[in-house]
C-alpha cells in the first residue's frame, strides 16, 4: 500500500466525503416538502449516519429510524473496556441529536420487511410504509458446534456492540485465576472489524502483563494471516515477548492447529482438530454474516452477505432498497465503523437526489481503522475508494510505519480517541 501521511489523508478523505454527498447538497436549492418516507432500520454507525444526512440534506424527506434500543453502545474502543482502562458509559450514546435534525425515532424492534408492500413491520405489529428503504443491521453468527445462546452467556463473543457480553468478558478476565490462559477463538473471513480480535489480545495481554503474570493470550485463528499483520506481531514482538517461550500472545493459525471443531460451555473447553484448550475465561468469536432481518428479507445471497450497486447502495436483489454497513458486499472496504459512516452517506446521498428525481451523483468512499497495541502505542490503516468500471477501487490510502519509533505509535494512541470522539459526534450530534 502506498504511503500517505495524516494531513494528506485527511485532505483526501474530506474531499471523498464532499463527492459522496454531492448530489445531495447540489440538489438542496428549492426543495418542495413531503417528497417521500425514508424508513432507516439500525441505529449505528451506518443507520444513524444515513438518517441524519438526509434530513441535513433536504428537510422535505420524512425520516423515521427504527432501533429497538434507546442507547447506542459502541463497539469500536469496547476492547478497552474488556481490557480494564475504559469505563463502559463512555461508549453509550443517546439518540436525541438526530431527533433535532427531525429523525423520528421508533424504539421497536423490527421483525419483517414486505418489499412488494414497501412496508417494515416491527414486534408490536405495526407496519411503517417506506417510499426508499435503507437496512443496517449489523452481523449476525454462523453456527459453531457446541455454540449457542446459553453457551454464549459462558463464553461471551462481546462483538456485536458493547453492552452486556462486553461487562461479563470483563468480569471473567478480573476474576481469572493468574496462570490460566485467556483463550480467544477469532473468526474466518469475512467478518465485522478485521483487525479487531488482534486488538483485543495485545489489551488483554497488557493487562495480564500488570495483573495476572502467569497468564497468557492463546488466539485460535481459522487463518493464517490477518489485518495488519506485521503491525501486530512486530508490537507484539517488542510489548509482550511474541516469539519467544515467555511470550504473553500466543496465535495459533489454521495450518498449525488453529480451526475449532466444537466447544463445551459445561467443561470451558474448546476442541481445535489437533488439540484441546480449557480456561475460566474463554472468548468466542463466531463465523459471521449479515444481520438477521437482513436473511430474513431475502437480501442476502449465498455468500451469506447481500449484495449491492455501488453507486447508491440499492440491493442487487430488491428495488428501493439500499443495504449498508457490515451487511453489505462492498469489498474491498473493510467492515468497519468509519466504512458504515462512509457508505451511508453515499446512500444518503442518492436516495436524495432520486426522491427529488435527479441522477445521483459520483460516489467516493473512505476508510481508516485505528487499533491499539498497548494503551499508548496505536497504529493504523486508511484507504480512499473510488468507482471504476462498477467496482470499488483503492486509489490511495497508507499503513502505519513498521518501525516506527515509540512517540509516533503514542500519538496514533491519541488519534485513535480523536477519531472516536470525531465519529461519534458526527453520527450523534
Amino acid at each position: 500500500m502506498s504511503m500517505l501521511n495524516r494531513r494528506g489523508f485527511v485532505k483526501l478523505s474530506g474531499a471523498a466525503a464532499l463527492v459522496g454527498l454531492s448530489a445531495a447538497t447540489v440538489s438542496r436549492k428549492g426543495f418542495a416538502a413531503a417528497k417521500g418516507h425514508v424508513v432507516v432500520i439500525g441505529g449505528g454507525y451506518g443507520g444513524a449516519i444515513a438518517a441524519k444526512y438526509i434530513r441535513m440534506a433536504d428537510p422535505g424527506i420524512d425520516v423515521t429510524l427504527i432501533e429497538k434500543n434507546e442507547f447506542y453502545y459502541s463497539g469500536p474502543l469496547s476492547n478497552w473496556v474488556i481490557a480494564g482502562f475504559r469505563d463502559i458509559e463512555v461508549q453509550k450514546w443517546g439518540y436525541e441529536g438526530l431527533k433535532k435534525h427531525g429523525v423520528k425515532m421508533v424504539h421497536e424492534e423490527a421483525t419483517g420487511i414486505d418489499p412488494a408492500a414497501k412496508t417494515v413491520t416491527t414486534k408490536s405489529g405495526a407496519k411503517i410504509k417506506y417510499d426508499r428503504l435503507i437496512v443496517s443491521p449489523g452481523v449476525d453468527f454462523k453456527p459453531v458446534e457446541g455454540y449457542d445462546a446459553e453457551a454464549s452467556e459462558k463464553m461471551p463473543h462481546a462483538w456485536s456492540a458493547a453492552g452486556p457480553q462486553t461487562v461479563t468478558l470483563t468480569k471473567q478476565l478480573m476474576a481469572m485465576r493468574d496462570g490460566d490462559p485467556f483463550v480467544m477463538v477469532a473468526p474466518p473471513d469475512p467478518y465485522r472489524c478485521p483487525p479487531g480480535p488482534y486488538e483485543r489480545a495485545s489489551l488483554v495481554a497488557h493487562y495480564l502483563m500488570k495483573n495476572k503474570p502467569k497468564s497468557k493470550v492463546i488466539i485460535l485463528d481459522p487463518k493464517d494471516k490477518f489485518s495488519k499483520m506485521g503491525l501486530f506481531t512486530g508490537g507484539w514482538t517488542k510489548l509482550y515477548g511474541y516469539g519467544t517461550d515467555k511470550s504473553l500472545i500466543e496465535w495459533i493459525p489454521g495450518g498449525e492447529g488453529g480451526k475449532v471443531a466444537r466447544v463445551d460451555a459445561k467443561t470451558m473447553t474448546v476442541h481445535t482438530e489437533m488439540a484441546e484448550f480449557k480456561s475460566s475465561c474463554i472468548n468466542i468469536i463466531p463465523p459471521q454474516k449479515a444481520g438477521a432481518i437482513a436473511e430474513m428479507a431475502k437480501l442476502t445471497d449465498e455468500s451469506g452477505w447481500c449484495p449491492v450497486h455501488f453507486e447508491t447502495f440499492e440491493s442487487k436483489i430488491h428495488k428501493d432498497i439500499h443495504v449498508i454497513g457490515d451487511s453489505s458486499v462492498a469489498s474491498p472496504m473493510p467492515k468497519s465503523g468509519y466504512a458504515a459512516n462512509s457508505e451511508a452517506k453515499v446512500a444518503a446521498a442518492a436516495i436524495v437526489a432520486l426522491l427529488n428525481g435527479q441522477k445521483p451523483g459520483e460516489p467516493s468512499y473512505v476508510n481508516t481503522c485505528y487499533s491499539l497495541l498497548s494503551p499508548t502505542s496505536g497504529i493504523s490503516v486508511a484507504a480512499v475508494y473510488k468507482l471504476v468500471e462498477g467496482k470499488i477501487k483503492e486509489v490511495g490510502g497508507g499503513l502505519s510505519a513498521g518501525d516506527a519509533p515509540d512517540f509516533v505509535r503514542a500519538q496514533e494512541a491519541v488519534y485513535n480517541e480523536s477519531w472516536y470522539q470525531s465519529i461519534m459526534a458526527d453520527t450523534f450530534s
